[in-house]
């Protein structure tokens, strides 16, 4: 199926998510090449995360209030040149603990927009193409980053890939200027409505907010802590705080763990280059998998690989050497988004189908808040832990935690198996 003329917007995403992916890479190796370590670059993670929370939140709002999707993606992209060409000029450590959040503040302008630009500009029936189409084109462009970076740090410093980053953004905001405003307006939480949205969402880590939560709209996970289960959602919330918490203390250690071993920049982002087309393979793979397995038993299945990539990196990687080294690290990355493919796309199912009607908006949002606090708290954790107790048991501590996530999903089925019973 071809894309409309007025379907042109989408290509914005290439060059966006290069510039996205790119700066997730870059910055924590500009930080160890400013002198910085793991304690640093665990700080900067989560200064960007919680930017990126806040940021979601605020952007939602502005978009739900004022309507407006190609202003919100123009005054985003435009701060994130700026911040690239500050990047370029910086030699200081201090200066990325602030520049950091700001990025990570005006990147996640462009998730709620692209979200609602799929479903305004297509019928239903397309939503499941258009969204598939996106994800693609956003994945391409995270695999472009990797082998920009490869081939540019060969020959080149870091800083000059700020540059690159801000010349691919400035490129999305001339495809941004073919969006056209419509009449036709959906609030975010239309998102919820729809599997298709909710799996690109999930699949590429947006946070969603449709509206500023209330503590008693935790009063699901709350229970739990008093000795009873009110709802048994509260527990599936619970088991994704502890699988992107436990893998989130993988993501943030593996870039210092690399550079711990002495690989180069190159071979860093060589290694994501890798794992993006690993990616993209089990993109095409996972969905008739889950068709087949069944969302839960998929799910179960996915943490297999995850829980091993994570004890690959703590327990085989250190006793490697020579290119041991390099495929030991390729394959516990690989493993890692293979996992998270399948995880993301079978959750996204499964917490569809979880949802009370007339409770989506609310329970995307403790959602999104819940696995943003587990994101948080794995990147702030990490360095200090790896400081007091090292990598090996670092990824040892993170494994335990996804295997409880495990326990607690296990229990989270059979509690719904047994309502269902009664």
């Amino acid at each position: 199926m071809a894309l409309s003329t007025g379907r042109k917007w989408i290509w914005y995403l290439l060059p966006s998510q290069i510039t996205a992916e790119g700066l997730r890479t870059v910055i924590p190796l500009y930080v160890i090449f400013l002198g910085g370590d793991i304690s640093e670059v665990s700080l900067v993670a989560a200064l960007h995360y919680g930017a990126a929370a806040f940021g979601s939140l605020f952007w939602g709002k502005v978009i739900d209030r004022f309507h407006v999707r190609r202003a919100v993606l123009l005054v985003s992209f435009f701060f994130i040149i700026l911040c690239c060409i500050w990047l370029y000029f910086t030699r200081n450590l201090t200066m990325i603990f602030i520049i950091s959040p700001i990025i990570g503040f005006f990147l996640v302008g462009k998730n709620p927009v692209t979200h609602l630009l799929v479903m305004e500009s297509a019928p239903k029936n397309q939503w499941s193409w258009l969204f598939a189409r996106t994800s693609i084109i956003a994945t391409f462009g995270m695999l472009g980053a990797m082998i920009i970076g490869t081939i540019w740090s060969v020959y080149f410093d870091l800083s000059p890939y700020f540059l690159i980053c801000a010349i691919s953004i400035g490129i999305a905001m001339v495809f941004t200027t073919t969006i056209k405003e419509s009449h036709f307006h959906l609030e975010r939480s239309s998102i919820a409505h729809s599997i298709h949205g909710l799996s690109y969402s999930f699949t590429h880590f947006h946070l969603i907010f449709p509206r500023i939560l209330e503590l008693y709209d935790y009063k699901h996970i709350i229970s739990i802590f008093k000795g009873k289960v009110s709802h048994e959602i509260g527990i599936l919330f619970l088991a994704n705080f502890l699988f992107y918490f436990g893998s989130n203390i993988y993501f943030t250690a593996f870039t210092p763990f690399l550079k711990h071993f002495n690989f180069t920049d190159s071979t860093v982002f060589l290694i994501y280059a890798i794992q993006t087309s690993a990616m993209i393979a089990i993109f095409f793979v996972a969905p008739k998998l889950i068709s087949k397995l069944g969302e839960d038993r998929a799910i179960l299945i996915a943490y297999a690989p995850r829980i091993i990539a994570v004890l690959i990196a703590g327990l085989v990687i250190p006793i490697m050497l020579g290119p041991g080294l390099f495929v030991v690290s390729i394959i516990s990355v690989g493993l890692m988004v293979v996992a998270f493919s399948i995880f993301s796309i079978a959750s996204s199912v499964i917490f569809f189908k979880s949802i009370p009607q007339g409770f989506e908006g609310k329970y995307l949002g403790v959602n999104s808040s819940i696995t943003g606090i587990g994101v948080f708290a794995g990147a702030i954790v990490t360095g200090e832990l790896t400081n007091l107790l090292g990598y090996t048991n670092l990824f040892l501590i993170a494994a335990i935690v996804l295997v409880m996530s495990f326990i607690l999903f296990r229990e989270y089925l059979r509690y719904r198996l047994s309502r269902n019973v009664v």
